[in-house]
């Protein structure tokens, strides 16, 4: 383009390049003020600020051959407006572009050029394309309104990336298309709205991602697609952060911390919250105010020290409103705002130290083969026990086992005796009835082998009725000459006790009802010393 071919505006552009003096064009679009229309030279031009999108163009590649000493080239517009096309692909771009209030036409093409610094404020376009650029700066789109995409695949950025405030509307489809995107310092996109879906799988961001308060609505669709993504500090999606749609960050890498207090999640009847294999240095924060309405999945997710639902409200209805299958963390907290509606399902979980509270346990808590250090709040044994009883299905011994050692570790040998004393009364509840009934007799007689003072109890009982039904009804000897002296308590025990024997149960027969109290006095004896030793046996082989 010819220097002779160009408008007003676009000289003065021209004049103000070399040394990266800003050009204002805003006042062109306001109105002339009447108390000047005598005095030509004070006459605002009222015609639209047209810049085009050539002129500026031949100005970043090069076409303003005059320089002198001390130019510093920058492109630094406010208030124009560009027709046509954009176009700087596969260039290098030597000069910082910033806009500011312009409107564009056409969405500016970006891709495979390399520039120092894009700045783009309060700006008004179509779209913005720049996949495989390589940016020596900054790129800053803040403030702006986007009604097409932003596309930075494989984009190289080597300072911030600044989305801050900006309004992208392209629902349906991917608003920001971000895969494997590197950027060198953070990226903010505090209070950025996204009609459509924000894509960045793959990419890489040396510094913070920083989602505060902002909105991304892609109803039944993905509303962040963050596969795969590595955050060198944290990844912050709080306060006033909330997502329509399903939000993605399986396998992502966070060399920091996860958050999102006070966010709203809403993606009903589906996941609202993806995390699958997720790597977290340190915090996983779901807690403190964030609202899901949908399922939150973090299957195989490892946590460097807290993974926190503190006052968290999840709902997923008739489904698993919250998957720890296989997740690892240090301390996990469990105490929401209120009971989870739906099912948590934590199995092969490995919680550490777990904080829960009695009021918001879930309805549906499924625990097999999930280990935890330690209960923060271990309550009663006959509580926790209704805690492992919450889950449906089959018998599992290993949530009572969990629990037992975890009353051992604490000092509380009485409790852990009590959940495995539950945990046999399960059992029992799934034998066929003829073995049911030998667990009754086993339960009544000695509670499983984990209530040995039971059995000396009821040998104290039976040795005082035999003791006293013979010392009224003294039975016959059976060879006066020989019998030894009578006693009614030896007698009791020589037919109760199978192995030890005091010489009374022979020398003597009783008849009618002490005949047959002997016969259940030996029968119970057997039982005992039975149920004793199962007991005993299974007691000493859990420990």
């Amino acid at each position: 383009m010819r220097i002779d071919e160009l408008n007003a505006h676009e000289r003065r552009l021209w004049d103000a390049f070399p040394q990266g003096r800003g050009l204002d064009l805003s006042r062109a679009l306001v109105p002339p003020d009447p108390a000047s229309a005598a005095d030509p030279a004070a006459r605002v031009d009222p015609s639209d600020p047209v810049i085009r999108s050539d002129a500026v163009a031949a100005l970043l590649l090069g076409a303003h051959a005059e320089s002198t000493p001390g130019d510093r080239p920058a492109l630094r517009l406010t208030g124009a407006h560009i027709t046509g096309r954009l176009d700087l692909s596969f260039t290098d771009v030597a000069a910082p572009v910033l806009l500011t209030d312009c409107r564009f036409d056409e969405a500016p093409l970006l891709q495979g050029a390399r520039t120092r610094q894009v700045v783009l404020r309060n700006c008004t376009l179509p779209g913005l394309v720049a996949d495989t650029a390589q940016i020596d700066g900054r790129l800053v789109v803040s403030h702006c309104h986007l009604t097409g995409p932003l596309v930075l695949n494989r984009a190289q950025i080597n300072g911030d990336l600044n989305l801050c405030d900006t309004a992208i509307d392209f629902p349906g489809a991917e608003a920001i298309s971000a895969s494997h995107a590197q950027v060198a310092g953070d990226a903010l996109c505090t209070n950025l709205a996204v009609e459509g879906t924000f894509r960045v799988t793959g990419a890489f961001i040396d510094g913070e991602f920083d989602l505060e308060g902002a909105a991304l609505r892609a109803p039944g669709a993905h509303a962040m697609d963050a596969y795969h993504v590595r955050i060198a500090e944290d990844f912050t999606c709080h306060p006033g952060f909330s997502a329509e749609g399903r939000v993605i960050l399986s396998g992502a890498t966070v060399a920091a911390a996860i958050g999102f207090c006070g966010a709203r999640l809403s993606n009903p009847g589906d996941i609202a919250l993806e995390a699958v294999d997720v790597t977290v240095e340190r915090n996983f924060d779901l807690g403190l105010g964030l609202s899901v309405d949908g399922a939150v999945k973090l299957d195989g997710t490892r946590v460097g020290t807290e993974l926190s639902f503190r006052d968290a409200d999840l709902t997923h209805k008739g489904g698993t409103a919250l998957s720890l299958r296989a997740t690892q963390a240090r301390e996990t907290d469990l105490r929401t705002r209120r009971p989870i509606d739906g099912v948590v399902d934590a199995r092969n979980a490995r919680l550490g130290t777990l904080y829960d509270a009695q009021d918001t346990w879930p309805a549906d808590l499924r625990l097999a083969d999930a280990t935890y250090e330690t209960l923060a709040l271990p309550l009663p044994a006959t509580e926790r026990v209704r805690w492992i009883r919450r889950t449906t299905g089959d018998y599992l011994p290993q949530p009572y086992e969990q629990l037992a050692a975890t009353y051992r570790r604490l000092g509380h040998e009485d409790e852990a005796r009590t959940v495995l004393l539950a945990k046999q009364r399960h059992r029992r509840a799934t034998l066929p009835p003829h073995t049911r009934l030998w667990g009754h007799v086993q339960d009544a007689a000695v509670g499983y082998g984990y209530r040995p003072l039971r059995a000396g109890l009821w040998l104290l009982a039976l040795l005082a009725c035999g003791a006293l039904y013979f010392t009224l009804h003294t039975p016959a000897p059976l060879d006066p000459g020989k019998a030894p002296p009578f006693n009614a308590v030896f007698y009791t025990l020589d037919l109760l006790v199978p192995i030890i024997t005091f010489g009374q149960d022979n020398a003597f027969a009783p008849h009618d009802t002490g005949q047959w109290l002997s016969y259940a006095l030996i029968t119970s004896g057997w039982i005992l010393a039975t149920t004793v030793t199962a007991g005993i046996s299974r007691a000493v082989t859990r420990q």
